[in-house]
């Protein structure tokens, strides 16, 4: 069975962290693609209007270009109004019937699943990475015990060891895989405001052609 990751998230802007995550979690779990989805708006962050789908999607693709596996879908950009994750999710399942589908999350997400629309249905559908940061603490107690049943927590484990593993486990249930796999701790954020102030360094924290591109367009101006 083909396996697919699929990252949610703004990317205003794509980092190194997450081009990494991309890269680290496709060795771990033996992914044959992993396909960035920028979402129009997370509707469960209503508080911040997002740069433009068009430059967060160019800088997304500006980014995996020269990575086969590594592709960006505007499945949600294309949409009329602002899906929610349980309804692509359902169209990922329509899409790629054959599929085992990883859905990947942030700690931040972890943290917060109980405000995102029916969020039980939600780890249910598929199978879900959630990427643990430095100096976040992840935590189970929010949610139910058959979801805490479900989950497999890789955190120190050897990554060689842990891919052999989970490469043998037969995927006939959607579990839920905590990871340290990937241990940065990259801010989009800061990111931002220090192309907004003109601060040194930012640059580094992105791929090249994504900082060219927001230099030469000003996203963050």
């Amino acid at each position: 069975m083909k396996r697919i990751a699929f990252y949610g998230g703004s990317f205003d802007p794509v980092h190194l962290g997450h081009t990494t995550i991309a890269g680290k979690l496709s060795e771990l779990f033996g992914l044959e693609e992993f396909i960035f989805i920028p979402a129009f708006h997370a509707p469960h962050k209503p508080q911040r209007k997002p740069t433009s789908a068009f430059h967060r999607h160019t800088m997304l693709c500006l980014a995996t270009r020269d990575e086969e596996a590594l592709k960006v879908s505007s499945m949600e950009l294309d949409l009329p109004a602002k899906p929610y994750t349980v309804e692509t999710l359902a169209r990922l399942k329509e899409e790629f019937p054959e599929a085992h589908i990883f859905f990947v999350m942030g700690a931040d997400s972890w943290q917060d699943i109980l405000t995102w629309r029916e969020w039980e249905k939600v780890l249910s559908m598929s199978s879900h990475i959630v990427v643990t940061r430095p100096g976040y603490e992840i935590n189970f107690f929010h949610v139910t015990g058959e979801i805490r049943n479900r989950i497999v927590d890789l955190r120190s484990r050897d990554p060689e060891t842990a891919a052999v593993d989970i490469k043998s486990m037969p995927f006939n249930e959607n579990r839920i895989f905590i990871t340290d796999a990937v241990e940065m701790d990259i801010s989009a954020t800061k990111i931002r405001q220090a192309a907004r102030d003109n601060s040194p360094g930012w640059q580094k924290y992105v791929p090249g052609d994504v900082a060219k591109y927001i230099e030469k367009y000003q996203i963050y101006k």
